[in-house]
Protein backbone atom coordinates (compact mmCIF):
# COMPACT_ATOMS: atom_id res chain seq x y z
CA UNK A 1 0.00 0.00 0.00
CA UNK A 2 1.58 3.47 -0.76
CA UNK A 3 2.28 5.71 1.63
CA UNK A 4 0.24 9.10 1.51
CA UNK A 5 1.37 12.36 2.60
CA UNK A 6 0.06 15.61 2.78
CA UNK A 7 1.91 18.27 1.24
CA UNK A 8 0.65 21.24 2.85
CA UNK A 9 1.77 19.77 5.95
CA UNK A 10 5.95 20.32 4.86
CA UNK A 11 5.13 23.62 4.23
CA UNK A 12 6.63 26.99 5.80
CA UNK A 13 3.50 28.98 5.47
CA UNK A 14 5.71 32.54 7.06
CA UNK A 15 7.86 32.17 4.10
CA UNK A 16 5.42 31.89 1.83
CA UNK A 17 3.49 34.88 3.24
CA UNK A 18 6.52 37.00 3.23
CA UNK A 19 6.89 36.17 -0.42
CA UNK A 20 3.52 37.84 -1.37
CA UNK A 21 4.34 41.18 -0.23
CA UNK A 22 0.91 42.09 1.53
CA UNK A 23 0.71 45.20 3.65
CA UNK A 24 1.28 45.10 6.95
CA UNK A 25 -1.41 45.99 9.16
CA UNK A 26 -0.88 48.30 12.63
CA UNK A 27 -2.88 46.34 15.35
CA UNK A 28 -2.35 49.62 17.46
CA UNK A 29 -4.07 51.79 15.02
CA UNK A 30 -6.45 49.41 14.28
CA UNK A 31 -7.54 48.92 17.99
CA UNK A 32 -7.10 52.71 18.36
CA UNK A 33 -9.69 53.05 16.02
CA UNK A 34 -11.73 50.71 16.99
CA UNK A 35 -11.81 52.13 20.50
CA UNK A 36 -12.59 55.61 19.07
CA UNK A 37 -15.32 54.11 17.15
CA UNK A 38 -16.97 52.24 20.53
CA UNK A 39 -16.42 55.98 22.16
CA UNK A 40 -18.38 57.76 19.35
CA UNK A 41 -21.38 54.72 19.65
CA UNK A 42 -21.36 55.67 23.59
CA UNK A 43 -21.58 59.21 23.09
CA UNK A 44 -24.27 58.96 20.58
CA UNK A 45 -26.67 56.55 22.38
CA UNK A 46 -25.99 58.90 25.74
CA UNK A 47 -27.01 62.14 23.44
CA UNK A 48 -29.99 60.17 22.13
CA UNK A 49 -30.48 58.61 26.16
CA UNK A 50 -30.71 62.43 27.18
CA UNK A 51 -32.43 63.69 24.31
CA UNK A 52 -35.37 60.84 25.16
CA UNK A 53 -35.55 61.98 29.18
CA UNK A 54 -35.99 65.30 28.30
CA UNK A 55 -39.01 64.71 26.33
CA UNK A 56 -40.57 62.49 28.60
CA UNK A 57 -39.80 65.39 31.32
CA UNK A 58 -41.60 67.52 29.23
CA UNK A 59 -44.68 64.96 28.49
CA UNK A 60 -45.16 65.20 32.06
CA UNK A 61 -44.94 68.78 32.52
CA UNK A 62 -47.52 69.42 29.81
CA UNK A 63 -49.51 66.80 31.31
CA UNK A 64 -49.57 68.39 34.68
CA UNK A 65 -49.98 71.86 32.49
CA UNK A 66 -53.08 70.43 30.60
CA UNK A 67 -54.65 68.76 34.06
CA UNK A 68 -54.73 72.35 35.52
CA UNK A 69 -56.16 74.04 32.31
CA UNK A 70 -58.87 71.66 32.30
CA UNK A 71 -59.55 72.26 36.00
CA UNK A 72 -59.64 75.79 35.36
CA UNK A 73 -61.03 75.55 32.01
CA UNK A 74 -64.38 73.21 33.96
CA UNK A 75 -64.77 75.91 36.23
CA UNK A 76 -65.32 78.98 33.84
CA UNK A 77 -67.53 76.70 31.34
CA UNK A 78 -69.58 75.80 34.29
CA UNK A 79 -69.94 79.55 35.67
CA UNK A 80 -73.54 80.96 35.17
CA UNK A 81 -74.72 82.45 32.03
CA UNK A 82 -76.82 82.29 29.24
CA UNK A 83 -76.47 78.71 27.38
CA UNK A 84 -75.10 80.73 23.80
CA UNK A 85 -72.38 82.50 26.22
CA UNK A 86 -71.57 78.79 27.75
CA UNK A 87 -70.85 77.50 23.97
CA UNK A 88 -69.04 80.43 22.96
CA UNK A 89 -66.90 80.29 25.94
CA UNK A 90 -66.64 76.29 25.49
CA UNK A 91 -65.66 77.10 21.86
CA UNK A 92 -63.00 79.48 23.05
CA UNK A 93 -61.59 76.96 25.20
CA UNK A 94 -61.65 74.13 22.31
CA UNK A 95 -59.97 76.08 20.08
CA UNK A 96 -57.44 77.21 22.97
CA UNK A 97 -56.52 73.70 23.85
CA UNK A 98 -56.47 72.67 20.19
CA UNK A 99 -54.08 75.24 19.70
CA UNK A 100 -51.88 74.73 23.02
CA UNK A 101 -51.91 70.87 21.71
CA UNK A 102 -50.48 71.63 18.17
CA UNK A 103 -48.06 73.76 19.67
CA UNK A 104 -46.78 70.81 22.35
CA UNK A 105 -46.55 68.22 19.48
CA UNK A 106 -44.70 70.85 17.45
CA UNK A 107 -42.08 71.21 20.45
CA UNK A 108 -41.37 67.56 21.73
CA UNK A 109 -41.19 66.55 17.77
CA UNK A 110 -38.49 69.59 17.31
CA UNK A 111 -36.66 68.48 20.47
CA UNK A 112 -36.71 64.67 19.18
CA UNK A 113 -35.61 65.91 16.00
CA UNK A 114 -32.30 67.74 17.56
CA UNK A 115 -31.61 65.04 19.19
CA UNK A 116 -31.58 62.34 16.40
CA UNK A 117 -29.86 65.05 14.44
CA UNK A 118 -26.89 65.30 16.94
CA UNK A 119 -26.31 61.10 17.51
CA UNK A 120 -26.15 60.60 13.69
CA UNK A 121 -23.59 63.40 13.33
CA UNK A 122 -21.33 61.72 16.19
CA UNK A 123 -22.12 59.00 14.04
CA UNK A 124 -21.58 60.35 10.60
CA UNK A 125 -18.44 62.46 11.63
CA UNK A 126 -17.02 58.69 13.01
CA UNK A 127 -17.46 57.25 10.09
CA UNK A 128 -15.90 59.73 7.94
CA UNK A 129 -13.06 59.76 10.57
CA UNK A 130 -12.68 56.19 9.93
CA UNK A 131 -12.89 56.36 6.36
CA UNK A 132 -9.76 58.72 6.24
CA UNK A 133 -8.07 56.44 8.67
CA UNK A 134 -8.47 53.36 6.72
CA UNK A 135 -7.01 55.37 3.41
CA UNK A 136 -4.08 56.20 5.65
CA UNK A 137 -3.48 52.69 6.56
CA UNK A 138 -3.55 51.59 3.23
CA UNK A 139 -1.25 53.95 2.02
CA UNK A 140 1.51 52.73 4.67
CA UNK A 141 4.05 50.16 3.66
CA UNK A 142 4.63 47.31 6.07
Amino acid sequence: MAKQTNPFMDMDISKYMSELKLPMVDMDAVMAAQRRNIEALTTANKLAFEGMQAVARRQADIMRQMTEEMSTMLTTLMAAGSPEERLARQADATKTAFEKMLANMRELAEMLGKSNTEAAEIIQNRISESLDELKSMAGKKG
